[in-house]
């Protein structure tokens, strides 16, 4: 599936609504620095619509690329998983745990009950 980039208009209207500042740290912007992207990525459902787009200084927008990115292949592997194009990766091999020196449960001595309500005689 192809990327949905935002039409010119949306664009416009998130670099209005920056007022000239990255929208995550508040930089000022240089005309023609900023960057708009998606606040919710594309390929994970985002829509190319104004609420949501964001206008990001290049430092900014590379870090959440780099965690879109993070994202998005999680998301890839678990859809993968769940369709069973990846096969689990089993039971992990190693040593047991070692058996238990405790007596079977019906060789275990029974403690008496405890009382929870006791009534009072008044004399």
């Amino acid at each position: 599936m192809a990327r949905r980039e935002f039409p010119r208009k949306v664009k416009a209207a998130a670099i209005a609504r920056s007022a000239g500042k990255c929208e995550k740290c508040t930089a000022a912007l240089k005309p023609g620095e900023g960057e708009i992207d998606h606040i919710l990525s594309d390929i994970l459902g985002g829509e190319p619509v104004l609420a949501n787009a964001q206008v990001l200084c290049r430092v900014c927008h590379a870090a959440k690329s780099a965690d879109d990115l993070r994202r998005t292949r999680k998301a890839d592997r678990q859809r993968d998983k769940a369709s069973g194009a990846i096969r689990p990766a089993g039971k992990l091999r190693g040593p047991a745990f070692p058996k238990s020196s405790k007596p079977p449960r019906e060789a275990r001595q029974q403690l008496a009950p405890k009382l929870i309500y006791a009534s009072r005689t008044t004399t």
